[in-house]
């Protein structure tokens, strides 16, 4: 499988008036052409930011310190401004959060989709009217020929949700970043935005990389998982490594805080503590405060990244020849470390 993207040692910190917030510390991954990947994490654990870094769209005072970010052969680091906005909203295109705050509220569905048509094309005013109503009615916009001269605030959650969707694949990108898409939407709304997503990925070839909190998710339409916590990458691997083998404590306090849909009478164990203050991240493993597994070299030094497979590896000192007994759920399997 060719690459299509790769992160190299990503450092992302903002300069507050407080000191440096460093959201992203020292992060390694890459992304296969077709693959949908999810990065998974509490809020605060630098999903989010790893976006705006690849997408240049880091704001003032943040800074990506440090790192390479090579999308197919090009350093997206290196390039001029110029060039990266070529790039953004053709090759690469991102869905944000808020549907409501990144749609202009002054302006209609058509105007704001057929400027970034017309931006990235050669396509006429008139040519650009009529792909916009077709991707409006190929992500399921009820009436695309009335409803496409509405403005933002007309539109319900789900269908702005699905305009900018519209919008971010009217390029026909290479890679989609969806950064918490279904998180203001009913449940309804949010299996239907999944099934829309996962269609487009198969019809068009994309790949997708899916940010959120929520592992049900994950499971629902991804192929890669990464697993962060306090700036750092705890575990990575597919989504049948993270799921049913799971390597690092974080882990596995994500999964049992999910609710389960059995008709067993189970508690739900939280992760006892607070994420760290990334004003002052810990010096090793960001999780070591609040991992029942802690070892005092936790505290001292980030663990190296053991690998278990090709794709499956976890940044946890549990797994040095070294460490005491593994946990239970740990056990099983064969590692080798990449300092």
């Amino acid at each position: 499988m060719k690459k299509l993207l790769e992160v190299k040692n990503l450092s992302t910190s903002f300069f507050t008036h407080l000191g440096e917030v460093q959201a992203v510390r020292d992060i390694s991954f890459s992304l296969n052409e077709g693959d949908v990947l999810g990065i998974v994490g509490e809020s605060g654990s630098g999903k989010s930011v790893t976006a705006l870094s690849i997408m240049r769209l880091v704001g003032i005072p943040g800074e990506v310190k440090e790192g390479q970010i090579t999308f197919r052969d090009t350093n997206l680091t290196k390039i001029s401004k110029k060039e990266m906005e070529n790039l953004r909203g053709n090759d690469i295109a991102m869905i944000f959060q808020d549907p409501m705050t990144s749609l202009n509220p002054v302006f209609r569905i058509k105007n704001q989709m057929v400027e970034v048509i017309r931006k990235h094309t050669d396509m006429s005013h008139e040519e650009a009217v009529l792909r916009a109503k077709d991707l409006l009615k190929q992500v399921g916009i009820p009436d695309p020929e009335s409803q496409i001269n509405d403005y933002p605030h007309q539109f319900s959650g789900g269908m702005r949700q699905r305009a900018l969707i519209a919008t971010a694949i009217s390029c026909n990108p290479k890679l989609l970043i969806a950064d918490e898409p279904t998180t203001a939407l009913d449940v309804t709304i949010q299996a239907q935005i999944l099934d829309l997503l996962r269609n487009l990925q198969k019809e068009t070839g994309m790949s997708i990389i899916l940010i959120t909190h929520d592992l049900g998710v994950i499971a629902e339409i991804c192929t890669n998982v990464i697993v962060m916590y306090g700036g750092k990458i705890m575990e990575k691997g597919t989504v049948q490594d993270v799921f049913y083998k799971p390597q690092h404590p974080y882990t596995q306090g994500l999964q049992k805080s999910i609710p389960k849909t059995t008709n067993e009478k189970t508690r739900l164990v939280p992760i006892e503590g607070s994420p760290p203050d990334l004003l002052k991240p810990p010096n090793g493993c960001p999780f070591s405060p609040r991992c029942p597994h802690a070892m005092e070299l936790c505290l001292t030094d980030m663990a190296p990244e053991f690998r278990f497979s090709e794709t499956h590896s976890s940044a946890c000192w549990l797994h040095d020849k070294k460490a005491p007994s593994l946990p239970s759920f740990l056990k099983g399997e064969e590692v080798s470390v990449n300092e």
